[in-house]
């Protein structure tokens, strides 16, 4: 092969590599299974790497508070991007919603769960719900058993995790009975029982994503929020049973 061939390839190799980059993304616990397939799909369609860590958003914000490196934050509520911006955190003009989440009353136990009925009667021992302070399953479990007019009677029965991902484990494991996760966590797994939790007992669980000020001159991290806004991640996002806004 000509010497002037092979430069050219070499070029067009370098050049390829410098523009691949990393951007790296706080991801709501509750997003995990999603996210991590719509990072696949990015990276195959971009060739740039998105490096993902899972938590709660209460607990995130105050990393990112703290000077913590993300430059995306992928949030289970729409008030902390937005405080992010006001704060100074994130960018303006970036936040956006990219997932709107359902909460289930679930259980790894087939039969269990049958719907409000469940928490009427009471035939449990523990319940888990994600911290209502740090995470917006949380707070919406606790509305919705409001709702219900069952949380007084539950409260002494409720067991909590700092996530929605432990509040999952908590079920999964037995270590509850049943409890209030995200649809996207089990939408994907057979066996157990749920119950969607209508949506007029607790207020619409709006995802937000917003540019943080560390990603804003990196094209990584502006690749990646576009792409999430874009058709290919839509379909990856209802698949895990959240709604988006097309």
């Amino acid at each position: 092969m000509p010497r002037f061939i092979l430069a050219a390839l070499a070029s067009l190799l370098l050049a390829s590599s410098a523009q691949a980059g990393k951007v790296s993304v706080a991801v709501a616990a509750n997003f995990t299974d999603a996210a991590q397939e719509i990072a696949d799909a990015f990276a195959k369609a971009t060739d740039h790497a998105a490096v993902l860590s899972f938590g709660a958003s209460g607990q995130f914000y105050t990393q990112i508070t703290q000077g913590a490196p993300f430059e995306v934050f992928l949030s289970a509520d729409d008030k902390r991007p937005a405080l992010a911006v006001k704060e100074g955190y994130g960018v303006d003009g970036s936040v956006f919603t990219y997932a709107i989440g359902q909460l289930v009353l679930y259980s790894a136990e087939g039969g269990r769960v049958t719907g409000a009925e469940t928490l009427e009667k009471g035939e449990f021992k523990r319940i888990a719900i994600a911290n209502p302070d740090t995470a917006p399953y949380g707070s919406a479990a606790v509305e919705a058993m409001k709702a219900l007019e069952v949380y007084a009677s539950l409260q002494p029965r409720i067991v909590q995790g700092q996530s929605i991902a432990q509040t999952y484990q908590f079920v999964q494991t037995g270590n509850a009975e049943l409890g209030f996760v995200a649809l996207g966590q089990v939408s994907q797994t057979e066996g157990g029982s749920r119950w969607i939790v209508p949506q007029e007992l607790y207020s619409p669980i709006r995802q937000d994503a917003v540019l943080l000020v560390d990603g804003k001159d990196n094209p990584a991290a502006i690749a990646f929020l576009e792409f999430l806004k874009g058709d290919e991640a839509a379909s990856i996002i209802e698949k895990f049973g959240y709604a988006v806004e097309r």
